[in-house]
């Protein structure tokens, strides 16, 4: 089929021609800008039968440049063929008939098996971005799932890793010290705080054993709760 005048595609993928395009084409002595408003007084519905599109046209006027914003519009098939048919002229037979060729082609069997490869290919995209997005998600789920026990902190901060957050075992003590959660210094560096302890984030495990001398040696352990571990994932993911 030759092209009489050019087709375009809008964001539904259905054929669409611009309204200056159809404008020249049909040889319309009134200038675009005062035809289109009249057009539309045939009830023609902006959003349903066309969308406007704004440009900025470029002239050379002397020796200056002179940039100019004007409105096109993108027209639906159906609208297209009606504009054809009010100007009752050669050309606008000419132009309907083609539309309807247009038609006919968008509309077959092989064209609408390409759309639809399209449109899956479009949402088989779509749907790798997601889940590129939902991956450190997905990670926090499974380890969610196993945050019943506690964790020591190097563990959570191999958990934090694994959801895209990159920090070690040290950057992470020196870090619950800075916002408190962790005393700073002393005999208890290390040890949760009151605040800490309250909320239920850290738990201390105490050990025991004898050691060489025969004395009783008391061990404690900074442990992640899981609602400890939930917290600090979420904390580090929304930074």
């Amino acid at each position: 089929m030759t092209e009489l005048i050019k087709i375009e595609t809008d964001e539904n993928m259905e054929p669409v021609v611009r309204g200056r395009d159809l404008h020249k084409m049909l040889g319309v002595a009134t200038a675009y800008k005062d035809w289109f408003p009249r057009m539309c007084e045939y009830g023609f519905v902006e959003g349903q039968d066309f969308n406007p599109l704004i440009f900025e046209q470029v002239q050379i006027e002397g020796n200056r440049e002179v940039k100019r914003q004007l409105t096109d519009h993108l027209i639906k098939m159906d609208m297209a063929k009606e504009l054809c048919m009010i100007q009752r002229t050669e050309k606008g037979k000419q132009a309907r008939q083609y539309f309807i060729q247009v038609e006919k082609d968008y509309n077959s069997p092989e064209k609408i098996m390409a759309r639809a490869l399209q449109i899956a290919q479009r949402e088989i995209s779509s749907l790798k971005i997601e889940c590129a997005s939902m991956k450190p998600k997905a990670l926090f789920a499974d380890a969610v799932s196993a945050s019943h026990t506690s964790i020591l902190i190097g563990e959570l901060a191999k958990l934090i890793k694994q959801n895209g957050v990159d920090i070690g075992q040290k950057r992470l003590f020196d870090w619950l010290r800075e916002q408190g959660f962790l005393m700073k210094s002393g005999s208890s560096k290390n040890m949760p705080t009151q605040r800490s302890m309250e909320q239920g984030l850290f738990e201390i495990k105490e050990s025991s054993y004898i050691n060489s001398e025969g004395v009783t040696v008391v061990t404690k352990t900074t442990k992640v709760t899981g609602k400890g571990q939930i917290y600090f994932v979420n904390k580090f993911l929304c930074k």
